[in-house]
């Protein structure tokens, strides 16, 4: 009875220690935040540019935040809001890490990838690949995924340094910009996804400094960022570019296009009709009939009359019906142009057509998966617009051509 006892007693103590060893574990684990870092303590990026020096250097310059100059509101206004709120630093490396760690030495913060939305290659980089800094920068614990990535036409770091009126640094103009969906945005993790997915192709904005005259007086000019179209990639590697106008192209056929203003010739060839906003929606159906590829792409487009500058009613069913007809065509001819130039020039198929054959005819596209960039210029397609004015708006109706000539026509 007395040896029960114990046992009984050796087993509830031990049941105690039990308890006790997670406990005293989750003790140990709010012990305190050990390796934190003060903002006081860090430099932090806004935006950084990575140039191709020669075949063993590179250029990686950053875009800081002067933290004092943040908090005491200076360079709010004026042309030297740039050099109050951030400054640019620029170091040689081997690779990626490499400049860092002689960047690094050069400051008397650690540096803060956190914040960084903007990354920009330059043209010499993207043409030799970007596989390398891609890996660091997705290896990287700190840079966001949903960065945004860039092309610059020129010199990269020259975008960094210039002065924009009317964001605070020249990260938040182009940040901007990608907003507006007049180009396609491409994050780290979109390119990532793009250049291994199953067509193995991508994209990324194209950038380019325009001058702007700022007084005339003066004689001074302002240089300002722009995306100037659109960087084709196989892979890691550039093949080419895309203007603006086949960016829209592209942007319509993944149905990515925001509402947007279409300005249209006149049925009568004399002035212009603008629409706005006009809203599309995109659909891609793959087809396979007798070992023939095909893609329909259906659009539905839809649109106001914002100015109309002819002497044409178009209230007028007739004529509303023939300027949806213009309407039409001009829709068909812009993708018609995006499709000449991704599908046959360049082969690069960044529209997603891969991604719509392999969900409908998984069997089929195991036999050309391999060889997709064979494949993908061959696939016939066929456009199919439903263009529709919804209104005319609200302006007064125009010095109107009678009915009986409405009919003539």
């Amino acid at each position: 009875m007395k040896n029960s006892k114990v046992r009984r007693k050796k087993k509830h103590t031990m049941k105690r220690l039990l308890y006790l060893i997670p406990l005293c574990g989750m003790i140990l684990m709010l012990s305190g935040c050990w390796d934190r870092l003060e903002i006081n303590d860090l430099a932090i990026v806004t935006a950084a540019a990575i140039d191709q020096i020669d075949e063993n250097t590179i250029e990686l310059s950053i875009q800081v935040i002067i933290p004092k100059d943040l908090s005491s509101g200076n360079g709010q206004a004026g042309g030297g809001q740039q050099g109050a709120l951030t400054f640019v630093r620029s170091q040689k490396g081997k690779n990626i890490a490499d400049a860092i760690s002689k960047l690094q030495s050069k400051l008397p913060r650690k540096i803060f990838w956190g914040q960084c939305e903007v990354y920009i290659f330059s043209e010499q980089l993207a043409k030799i690949g970007v596989e390398e800094q891609m890996d660091f920068l997705l290896r990287h614990p700190q840079p966001r995924e949903r960065a945004y990535l860039f092309v610059s036409k020129g010199d990269p770091k020259k975008i960094l340094e210039v002065s924009t009126p009317l964001e605070r640094y020249s990260a938040k103009t182009i940040l901007g910009l990608s907003e507006f969906r007049f180009s396609m945005p491409i994050t780290l993790q979109s390119f990532e996804e793009m250049s291994t997915g199953i067509a193995k192709t991508a994209a990324i904005p194209l950038l380019d400094l325009i001058t702007m005259p700022q007084d005339d007086e003066k004689k001074q000019s302002n240089k300002l960022p722009v995306i100037i179209g659109t960087t084709v990639f196989k892979k890691d590697k550039m093949i080419g570019q895309l203007t603006e106008r086949e960016t829209r192209g592209v942007l319509l056929l993944r149905n990515e296009q925001k509402e947007f203003t279409v300005t249209l010739e006149s049925i009568n060839m004399n002035g212009n009709v603008s629409l706005y906003p006009v809203l599309l929606h995109t659909k891609l159906i793959p087809e396979i009939k007798h070992n023939e590829w095909k893609m329909i792409v259906k659009v539905k487009a839809e649109g106001a009359i914002a100015q109309n500058g002819t002497n044409l009613d178009y209230s007028n069913a007739l004529f509303k019906k023939k300027l949806e007809k213009v309407f039409q065509d001009k829709i068909k001819e812009g993708i018609g142009k995006s499709l000449q130039k991704t599908q046959h020039n360049l082969k690069a198929d960044i529209i997603g057509f891969a991604d719509e054959y392999h969900r409908k005819y998984p069997n089929e596209w195991k036999k050309v998966e391999n060889h997709w960039d064979e494949k993908f210029p061959t696939v016939k397609v066929k456009i199919d617009v439903d263009a529709n004015i919804r209104r005319q708006g609200y302006i007064n109706k125009p010095g109107v051509i009678p009915e009986k000539e409405v009919r003539k026509e």
